[in-house]
């Protein structure tokens, strides 16, 4: 049955997305209808979320933070399946970086680099970074269980020379490269659940207590990489622009924790100034500490 319903899919979206982004987003309206309001998506997760993350909001403002998120989840998931058929040349006028040179200097320095971001805004949209500098792009990311899907998602995130890596397999992917001689820049979604028997460290994230994971920490640590932020701003809508900030020059010498506690810390700030782009769906926030660290 899975297959079935996967090829159905895929031979739509294959079809409705030859259209242009400007078409697509008619459709933008009715998938908002559905997550919000009929028959609705995760609205008790999302409502929760919002409400633990923000007390000092009044219920009115957390109402028109959902509606919001609601109405951008929508885009995203437009923008997303369009990466089906986007071509170089429009991915570069919808998705523009402010400061390549940050990446150039790095690069002609010998730096490998470890790249942390969110899911915030559209975080599907950065895969031409391959573009700004020589290091080899690593996209790491978390396999979906349904296989037909995450093959899917895979065909779009390799687009435009991207090299996919599981999180399990990161370490030995650098590795390989390393032994070669070829730098890389590694970016990982940082605001991903561990699974509860993989939890080894609990920050204050959102105005909640949050498992993290430590493995970008870990590696950028390990290796004295470079860290830097992905701060993806939406312009307007189809359009967005990211200024990559250097969180971390050197990484050597720094503890796992205080590199950790450096990234989550910006992503915290940025989600606060904008919080309506942050998807608050996920449920990030379903294991509870039984422990305090250490």
């Amino acid at each position: 049955m899975d297959v079935i319903v996967f090829y159905l899919f895929y031979s739509i979206n294959w079809i409705i997305t030859l259209l242009p982004l400007r078409v697509l987003y008619l459709f933008s309206g009715i998938i908002y209808f559905f997550l919000c309001y009929f028959p609705g998506y995760r609205k008790k997760i999302v409502s929760t979320n919002l409400r633990n993350a923000f007390p000092e909001k009044s219920e009115k403002e957390l109402k028109s933070i959902e509606k919001k998120f609601y109405s951008h989840l929508a885009d995203l998931i437009i923008e997303t399946l369009k990466l089906t058929h986007m071509s170089r040349k429009e991915m570069r006028k919808r998705m523009i970086y402010e400061n390549p040179e940050l990446l150039s200097r790095l690069h002609r320095e010998g730096r490998d680099i470890v790249c942390v971001l969110g899911h915030y805004n559209n975080w599907e949209w950065y895969r031409l970074i391959t573009e700004l500098s020589g290091h080899t792009f690593i996209s790491v990311y978390k396999p979906l269980k349904n296989k037909y899907f995450d093959s899917f998602m895979n065909s779009l995130r390799s687009k435009y020379d991207a090299v996919l890596s599981p999180m399990s397999m990161i370490l030995r992917e650098i590795l390989t490269y390393r032994k070669r001689g070829i730098l890389t820049l590694s970016a990982f979604l940082t605001d991903q659940t561990p699974a509860k028997g993989e939890i080894q460290y609990w920050t204050t994230f959102l105005n909640q207590d949050t498992p993290v994971y430590l493995g970008p920490a870990k590696i950028a640590a390990k290796f004295n990489m470079a860290v830097i932020f992905m701060n993806i701003q939406k312009v307007k809508r189809g359009y967005y622009k990211t200024n990559m900030e250097l969180l971390i020059e050197n990484t050597g010498g720094l503890t796992e924790i205080n590199i950790t506690e450096t990234h989550v810390k910006r992503l915290d700030e940025l989600i606060r100034q904008r919080p309506e782009f942050w998807i608050w769906s996920h449920r990030r926030w379903k294991h509870k500490r039984e422990t305090q660290n250490g």
